[in-house]
């Protein structure tokens, strides 16, 4: 269905609104995203402040029908969505001994040491999931040192680790979804200043928080987002049979409850208790909030995924919802608009994948373009600085990210490159094997 843009006045925006555009660039604006929905006064008061007018989307509605709303995995989340508008509102987070990260490393040199630190965790947690599968008593110290590992490369530079987690291949979906919750908890974690201590807690409660599945039937774990309301019961009971697995396990009390309330919400509609608020640890918060984003934008087969934009999105929309709202603004502000590893096209019809990007220039992150304007594969990728190439007079007509492109385009998979040299030349195994 087409989507018709209509001039308004900030003053008359009504709720249930969708803002599309702004009278001037977003990123001189304090808001996370380019694209959000009216659902409350202070949201006018907010854009009344800094817009005298905005473009809405008059065709827009909640029910996220631009979002594949016909396939199974979308249909339940718009269900979840919708069932249970509820809001809660808490006063803002509040992290003690904020650390304030640097980057320690460079991209480049960071992939190298962090692909092995990957594939040392991933074998750690084959282990665990297998031992969990065949009624072993869990044994977790070969996990702690990956994942104390994978720690301090995020900490060094959270580039490289996104786009590790984001480019490899792996056919257990279970696996590649808690390593991908843990990476995204990371990087949350650390723009929001926890101490490497927690941060270890956090990166081992999302790997952990899925150990329950384990227990479960394959069919059903395989089925996950289209299940029956009894199918759906039997699920849910996953978190509980993940934290009795592990209660004789020795791991420390931050990282059972990231386990046993990962999957609790906001506003009390989450599960095994369905406690609410500030009654949730902080530490699950952040896991069940980059668990969500996670699922929303992985491929998976029956599923098909949304973009990076359109997950930032939904998240916004149920910011107070299902996540508190300082929360969900700090994990967009922590990845971008176009998070690492994200496929884009560009305004002059280059296509490529972003590498980096910036807080303070949230729409202008840097490209690794693989294709020409024509949409043909280059031999030898080049990165391209958004932010530079429009700051600079000479550079000719204003480059930016046209849009997110979905999963799996022909002829655009960042894993053919090596990004780790000076160039990011394809891969010569890739070349034979092509």
């Amino acid at each position: 269905m087409g989507v018709a843009q209509k001039k308004v006045p900030s003053q008359n925006l009504e709720i249930g609104m969708f803002v599309s555009d702004l009278d001037r660039p977003w990123h001189q604006t304090p808001f996370p995203i380019q694209g959000f929905y009216i659902r409350s006064k202070d949201d006018i008061d907010a854009v009344a402040s800094h817009c005298r007018w905005v473009m809405v989307d008059v065709a827009e509605v909640r029910d996220l029908s631009e979002f594949q709303a016909d396939t199974p995995a979308v249909v339940f989340r718009r269900r979840r969505a919708t069932s249970a508008q509820q809001t809660l509102e808490l006063p803002p987070i509040s992290i003690r001994n904020v650390v304030h990260y640097v980057e320690a490393s460079s991209f480049h040199k960071e992939v190298k040491v962090g692909g092995k630190v990957l594939r040392d965790v991933e074998a750690a947690y084959a282990h665990v999931m297998r031992s969990v599968r065949s009624g072993e008593g869990v044994d977790l110290q070969a996990l702690s040192g990956p994942v104390e590992k994978m720690t301090e490369s995020v900490i060094r530079n959270p580039d490289a680790m996104l786009w590790l987690s984001r480019v490899r291949e792996h056919d257990d979906y279970t696996y590649q979804h808690a390593l991908n919750v843990a990476v995204w908890g990371l990087v949350c974690g650390r723009h929001m200043g926890l101490e490497p201590g927690l941060l270890n807690h956090l990166a081992m409660g999302c790997l952990l928080a899925q150990v329950g599945k384990a227990e479960l039937p394959v069919e059903l774990v395989r089925n996950e987002h289209n299940l029956s309301a009894d199918d759906f019961d039997l699920y849910r009971t996953y978190v509980d049979k993940g934290v009795a697995s592990l209660a004789e396990s020795g791991l420390s009390r931050a990282v059972i409850s990231i386990v046993q309330n990962h999957r609790e919400r906001h506003n009390g509609t989450g599960f095994p208790a369905g406690i609410r608020g500030d009654r949730i640890p902080l530490l699950a918060k952040i896991a069940g909030l980059v668990d969500c984003y996670e699922t929303l934008i992985e491929p998976r087969e029956g599923c098909i995924p949304m973009r990076p934009a359109q997950a930032v999105s939904y998240l916004y929309d149920v910011r107070n919802i299902e996540y508190q709202e300082d929360l969900v603004e700090a994990f967009i502000q922590s990845i971008g608009i176009y998070p690492v590893g994200t496929l884009v096209e560009l305004s002059d019809g280059q296509c490529g994948v972003v590498v980096s990007h910036s807080a303070e220039r949230r729409l202008l992150p840097k490209v690794m373009v693989m294709t020409d304007c024509n949409k043909k594969p280059l031999k030898s990728a080049k990165v391209i600085n958004l932010a530079e190439y429009n700051a600079n007079p000479g550079s000719g007509d204003h480059l930016v990210v046209e849009g997110c492109l979905p999963h799996g385009v022909e002829g655009l998979n960042p894993s053919y490159y090596d990004v780790t040299g000076a160039e990011a030349k394809w891969r010569l195994t890739r070349l034979i094997s092509r």
